[in-house]
């Protein structure tokens, strides 16, 4: 299945998946929404995700997609932040390809998304996750991002899945590993050493 909210780049994404023998387009959408019920409604193999790293409902939708039984998301953007690896990569997104990447490229990583791999690019990967003489866990990065974005306790369990006591245990380890004075003071250190 494709997603993508621009009209051509969704046709011709698809035209191009059904061009091969191996690939069966069983439907598109053109919103994150209309994504996750035609997931849940025809369960396709592999969901293909268009992501350009600004709308936090596209990758709620991917994580979504992810976890439905025998769904899979692979993103496809331009180009991803760290964070928004980090996000994907602990989110259970399945893979990540850059819409620069070749066809021959993109078709092994829906084969490999589709056979049970994570398909991330090596390059992103390093680059997003290897944060030098960073004491936080992936999670805990992923949760003071969520701080960064202003949003409260209930909203970043939400968002990660998780019970409220164990992203505020997440927040204190944070405040305890940085040093700092509270979450606030947590987010200022990881911004001026970008990490986050």
């Amino acid at each position: 299945m494709v997603s993508d909210d621009v009209h051509l780049s969704r046709f011709a994404l698809t035209a191009l998946l059904e061009q091969s023998d191996e690939v069966h387009v069983v439907g598109s959408s053109d919103t994150s929404v209309d994504a996750l019920e035609l997931a849940e409604l025809h369960r396709p193999d592999v969901v293909i995700v268009s992501f350009e790293g600004a709308d936090d409902g596209v990758m709620a939708v991917a994580e979504k997609v992810a976890a439905l039984p025998g769904c899979r998301s692979l993103l496809l953007a331009t180009a991803f932040t760290r964070s928004v690896v980090r996000q994907a990569f602990t989110g259970g997104v399945n893979g990540m390809v850059r819409r620069s990447a070749p066809p021959r490229r993109f078709f092994d990583a829906i084969h490999r998304v589709h056979q049970g791999e994570r398909v991330f690019d090596a390059e992103l990967t390093v680059a997003a996750l290897g944060n030098e003489n960073c004491p936080l866990t992936l999670r805990e990065l992923s949760v003071l991002e969520y701080v960064a974005r202003g949003d409260a306790v209930v909203e970043i369990a939400a968002r990660l899945h998780l019970s409220e006591g164990t992203v505020r245990n997440y927040l204190s380890s944070v405040v305890a590993k940085l040093g700092a004075r509270n979450r606030i003071d947590a987010l200022r250190i990881a911004r001026a050493s970008y990490w986050i």
